[in-house]
Order: structure tokens, then sequence, then C-alpha cells
């Protein structure tokens, strides 16, 4: 399985192969799911809040909703959209390895 640091800072997949942005990872593997929306680091917010499990998936992304929609001029209107909306829906359970460029 993926790690957290990894999920949050792919930028896709290469068949099984996760492509990481290494540098984004180095300056923000620290953040919390509240502290990347806050940075506007949006895509990344809801993976964090998609690792985070069951527990607490659906607070931290009604966290990031709020944050997200108090900087727009288009706001979401549901979780489900927010997640539609930047394409994250799981924490995919093929990943065979991780490249980071």
């Amino acid at each position: 399985m993926i790690n957290r640091e990894d999920f949050i800072f792919t930028i896709g997949y290469e068949g099984d192969v996760a492509v990481v942005d290494g540098q984004l990872k180095k300056r923000c593997r620290s953040f919390s799911t509240v502290k990347l929306a806050e940075e506007g680091m949006f895509k990344q917010a809801v993976c964090s809040a998609v690792y985070a499990g069951p527990e607490k998936r659906q607070q931290e992304l009604e966290q990031v909703l709020s944050i997200y929609n108090s900087r727009t001029e288009n706001p979401l209107s549901s979780v489900d959209e927010l997640m539609r909306t930047f394409g994250v829906f799981e924490v995919p359970g093929d990943v065979a390895r991780v490249m980071v460029i």
C-alpha cells in the first residue's frame, strides 16, 4: 500500500506506478489536512482526508470543503462534489512502486 505522504503528493499514475512530486513532498510533508487546505493545496488536502481513514475522513473532508468554499466564487455543495472536482475517491490498492520526480 502507498504511504500517506506519497499518496498526498502523487501527481499521476503510470500503470501501477505512482508518480510523486518530490519537491512539494519535501516542502510540505508534515502539513495536516487543514494546513494543506489553508495553503491552497486542495487536491493534496482531499488526498490527506481520504487517507485518514473512515473515522476521520468525513470530518476532514467537510473542513476542506468549508475552506475551499470560503475562497472561491463557485462554492461546491457537498463533499462528494469536492471529491469529484479533484478526482480523489480512494487510496489505490494496486500501487507496486513510487517514482519521485
